[in-house]
């Protein structure tokens, strides 16, 4: 287990002045065995520094490679304040774009210096840097471009980029279970030094509800708990944040998407294994059972495995989806397209994991935490934990829209704070009024939907919606999460088109077709703005238009 001394003291107050060596020290005087230290990021030194791309020209060159002759405004770091000219040999970037530079007089890892030297016609004065080459990935098919908001040229980027740490690595016995998680590390530490600690699962958790995603556990001998919490209208395309991906990193993991990378996060927090499905691709209820003989299933990573009566399973109505506690299935696997996230937080038994991993040579980090044996008191609050860092960086909501006699009732806001609303009916039964004004109508602007689900899934995609449940009572009032205004273009019982206000209407078509929209009309230029004609996923015409 390898914990970030920075994560350890997020949850331990440690006196001033404790390094790695000394709570190691501390920590091993507790029955840890120490394994290694490290020091990442210490063997960067130099002017590493944010700088903003000025101007980039590119040139072929004889052997078939084009290069990118740029200049970089790098603040004062330079001591000019000139735009710095480096060559760069990557194309994933733009004139605008923050990016990572060093400079003359840095060192990276590895001993490599940087100087400024000439090379495809121009002196290169330092380098723009890729993750791989700051040791932060092994990416090195591009730079790495920075969010708008990181920081000025010329501002220092090791702090912003997490670059330097120091990790210690344990290694755990098999009754020390609780160290697999920097949640136990820390109590540790925190018993070392006697230092406040603050227990990460300690949370306000949702009570149980039926609700949820369906779920019915039939091997409650080895499945006791089963927690699940549905994300929907998740930012599939939402990167991981960088303090996340880093520590993810520092842990031993590979960073790979923010679905992926807060599910392995959580677990490396708390020491509960997550699992994350995406929920389009499920059929029917989660159904927890034994193995059925000659069942087989595609594990993630693509080998189609016999399975064992022994073996517990996660199944829907295809079949097997999963092999509980080691390893999830092929067929819902988290993707780029995933904006429907279920999460599982389990609690499975320790020697029916132990032997499916042993069974089919798979001893992954779920597995080796759960045949140590986990806290099973954790699923609720991992769940919730998943669920809050899911929202907060990639969108959507965490509770699935309420469902009553004759519809569903959404709220609906756009990046302006408009709000309005999302009615689906149920066939055949009464229906409210829309639009109205009075006991058993919905007072304010409403779009009706044949399916909110989808709905909702597209827009907040596509046009960065917000989406909550309201609540539609028996005497057709309406309860809601927050007031309701009218948007310009109405509903579909005021206008036959809805037109929606975007900030750039080109990137909002290329959303569009993304998600499985189409373009009926390319933007074109109006007396009064631009305007393009779409249809949603479910093929329900819509204008943009950029004023």
């Amino acid at each position: 287990m390898r914990a970030p001394l920075s994560w350890i003291r997020e949850y331990v107050a440690l006196p001033d002045g404790v390094t790695a060596v000394d709570l190691a020290r501390r920590l091993t005087a507790l029955g840890l065995k120490l394994e290694a230290l490290e020091h990442p990021g210490h063997d960067i030194t130099g002017p590493l520094v944010i700088g903003r791309v000025l101007t980039m020209e590119a040139e072929p060159q004889k052997n078939g490679k084009t290069i990118n002759w740029c200049t970089v405004d790098v603040g004062d770091a330079n001591g000019t304040g000139e735009p710095q000219g480096i060559v760069c040999g990557a194309h994933n970037f733009a004139v605008g774009d923050l990016v990572v530079v060093v400079l003359p007089g840095g060192v990276l890892p590895g001993g490599f210096e940087i100087s400024a030297r000439k090379t495809y016609g121009h002196v290169s004065a330092g380098m723009i840097c890729s993750a791989k080459e700051l040791g932060l990935g092994d990416d090195h098919s591009g730079i790495i471009v920075l969010p708008a908001d990181a920081g000025e040229p010329g501002e220092d980027a090791f702090g912003y980029l997490h670059l330097r740490d120091d990790v210690i690595e344990f290694e755990i016995n098999p009754d020390r279970a609780y160290a697999l998680s920097l949640r136990g590390i820390a109590r540790e530490a925190a018993l070392a030094y006697g230092a406040p600690y603050t227990d990460p699962a300690e949370r306000e958790t949702p009570e149980p509800n039926g609700t949820g995603y369906p779920v019915r556990v039939e091997a409650t001998d080895g499945c006791p708990v089963f927690v699940t919490r549905t994300v929907t209208g998740f930012d599939p395309t939402a990167p991981s944040p960088r303090w996340l991906a880093r520590r993810v990193q520092l842990a031993g993991m590979r960073p790979i998407s923010l679905a992926v990378d807060v599910t392995n996060y959580v677990m490396l927090e708390l020491g509960n294994p997550i699992h994350g499905y995406d929920g389009d691709r499920l059929q029917g209820p989660i159904v927890v059972r034994r193995a059925r003989q000659g069942e087989t299933l595609t594990t993630l990573d693509g080998t189609r495995r016999s399975l064992s009566t022994e073996d517990l399973l996660i199944t829907d109505d295809s079949g097997p989806i999963g092999l509980a506690g080691v390893m999830g299935g092929e067929s819902t696997e988290l993707n780029d397209g995933t904006s429907t996230v279920v999460i599982e937080a389990a609690h499975f038994t320790p020697v029916g994991i132990f032997r499916t991993q042993k069974r089919h040579k798979l001893p992954t980090e779920g597995a080796k935490r759960w045949e140590r044996g986990v806290d099973p008191t954790l699923p609720a609050a991992a769940a919730d934990r998943v669920a809050e860092l899911l929202v907060r960086y990639g969108g959507g909501t965490v509770d699935e829209p309420q469902q009553f006699d004759f519809g569903t009732i959404l709220g609906a806001t756009d990046p302006q704070g408009t709000a309005f609303a999302v009615f689906q009916p149920v066939p055949g039964e009464p229906r409210p009024a829309l639009n109205g004004s009075g006991p058993g109508e919905l007072s304010y602007i409403t779009y009706e939907v044949a399916d909110s689900a989808a709905f909702k899934a597209f827009y907040s995609r596509v046009l960065y919606w917000t989406f909550e449940p309201g609540r539609v009572d028996d005497g057709w009032g309406v309860q809601q999460t927050h007031p309701m205004a009218g948007v310009a273009g109405g509903s579909t019982a005021q206008v036959t088109v809805p037109m929606w206000t975007v900030e750039d209407i080109d990137a909002a078509v290329a959303r569009v077709r993304e998600a499985g929209g189409t373009v009926i009309e390319e933007p074109s230029q109006q007396p009064y703005g631009t305007m393009a004609q779409c249809t949603d996923d479910q093929g329900s015409r819509f204008y943009l238009g950029e004023f």
